[in-house]
């Protein structure tokens, strides 16, 4: 987020609504006077972006509304699908995203190779990205194949391909990597590119993160 055109990282600052200018990935944010509050299957193939330089689907495709100052919460790589929340509700753009929150965010992820106990010992420690170990995760096995296996893993970061980059630290591939929940906030039924509404007490919920 941007006050000003100067990146803002620290909560409680204050904000004059009349005069400041706030931008969160480059879209202004401005007063509304009704918040939105949508949750969507983002699929793989489209960029958590409005526009896209290449030509490429962005998530914006996908929601057949017209809501000013809709924004994603947070991102998901081109070829990672699964939950995304949009809204124009800046405060709570900021309250999810900002890394002093520690969101719980969980993904079902699909890997090649094999998981013994000390390989999921070592995810849930904390791995090596960038000269940086990351904060301790839940990693579940929940099959385990010849050749892959299939996992859920519950981070509380949000680095750049961060569940992708965790499994490379451990010299492990990830071949499908779909968000299922955030924090008890669940993707559900959703199929793939479709979108709903969120109720009243998942977005109560999601303030009280």
């Amino acid at each position: 987020m941007k006050v000003n055109g100067k990146v803002v990282t620290a909560l409680g600052g204050s904000i004059e609504t009349s005069n400041d200018t706030v931008t969160v990935d480059g879209i202004k944010i401005v007063p509304v006077s009704k918040f939105t509050y949508i949750m969507l299957y983002k699929p793989k193939g489209c960029i958590t972006s409005a526009h896209d330089e290449k030509g490429r689907k962005t998530v914006y495709d996908y929601i057949d509304v017209q809501v000013p100052h809709l924004v994603p919460v947070g991102r998901l790589d081109y070829d990672t699908e699964g939950l995304l929340l949009m809204t124009n509700d800046g405060e709570l753009v900021n309250r999810l995203a900002h890394p002093s929150g520690e969101v719980p965010k969980t993904y079902l992820v699909r890997v090649e190779g094999q998981f013994p106990e000390h390989i999921l010992a070592k995810l849930r420690k904390g791995v090596e990205i960038d000269g940086v170990l990351t904060k301790r995760s839940k990693v579940k096995l929940l099959e385990q194949g010849e050749k892959e296996a299939k996992l859920t893993i519950t981070i509380t970061e949000g680095r750049n391909r961060q569940v992708r980059r965790m499994f490379e630290a451990v010299e492990r591939n990830v071949v499908f990597l779909k968000r299922v929940a955030i924090g008890e906030l669940k993707l559900g039924g959703l199929a793939r590119g479709g979108w709903r509404y969120l109720h009243e007490d998942e977005v109560e919920y999601l303030k009280n993160l």
